[in-house]
């Protein structure tokens, strides 16, 4: 049982403790203090001048610098840029224009592509004998010599009797971009699949899809190894005349 001297002598003794416990406090602030002061010191580097002093601002970097090295630009403008330089463009001009919009091509180029693909899409050779011409204006079908027979000839060609495949590859080759080539010259044409005049180890993504649906990719890795494309294409010449569907380079 707690009796009133004992509660008296406690009272008595708070204030000592107090008091000894703050000095202790004191002494225990300074030391810590002077501790951490010493840790910002790296042995071999010089003290902080006196401008660094506590309650003053240190001076600001030169020249608008942060201090902190800046990046690298990500494009060097002077430099270091990349020229396509396709096949029927000269080393001066600009890469060739890959076209998909078809009513930028003349009217007769239009009309011509059209009946194209109705006769292909038919899944009659035959359709596409009117559009062919006779004699020297005839459609070319082989690299060399004219043929008498153009439509036996791509049946022929076809992987199947009925020339089916020859039809099918002509509609994949006509549905994709084209370009134009050869402005102002007897050789003017407009000509599918633009791939004929595009440099093939320079194609992005999208075309290397797009040119898988019409080859192989093992056809793609020989014509890359070979330096063009050489699979059919199409040319029609600015007046509508179908000038040539052939393969090759």
């Amino acid at each position: 049982m707690r009796t009133g001297k004992d509660i008296s002598s406690r009272i008595l003794l708070a204030p000592v403790l107090l008091a000894v416990g703050l000095a202790a406090g004191s002494m225990m602030s300074a030391s810590a203090a002077y501790a951490l002061s010493e840790l910002q010191k790296i042995p071999g580097q010089p003290d902080a001048p006196a401008t660094a002093q506590q309650g003053q601002q240190p001076a600001a970097p030169q020249n608008g610098s942060s201090g902190i090295p800046q990046p690298d630009p990500l494009v060097n403008k002077d430099g270091g840029q990349s020229v396509d330089k396709t096949p029927g463009a000269s080393d001066d001009s600009k890469p060739v224009e890959v076209i998909y919009d078809i009513s930028k091509a003349p009217e007769p180029v239009r009309k011509m592509r059209e009946q194209i693909v109705e006769a292909a899409a038919s899944g009659d050779l035959e359709r596409l004998r009117p559009l062919m011409g006779t004699g020297a204006d005839q459609t070319q079908v082989t690299v060399g010599e004219p043929t008498d027979d153009p439509i036996g000839t791509l049946k022929d060609l076809s992987g199947d009797p009925d020339g089916d495949e020859i039809l099918a590859i002509m509609l994949d080759v006509i549905s994709t971009g084209f370009v134009h080539v050869g402005q102002g010259t007897p050789e003017e044409m407009y000509v599918w699949p633009y791939f004929a005049e595009k440099d093939l180890k320079s194609l992005t993504p999208p075309e290397r899809v797009e040119l898988l649906r019409i080859v192989t990719a093992g056809d793609l890795s020989d014509m890359q190894e070979f330096g063009g494309y050489n699979f059919y294409r199409v040319g029609i010449a600015p007046d509508g005349k179908w000038k040539f569907f052939t393969a090759g380079d």
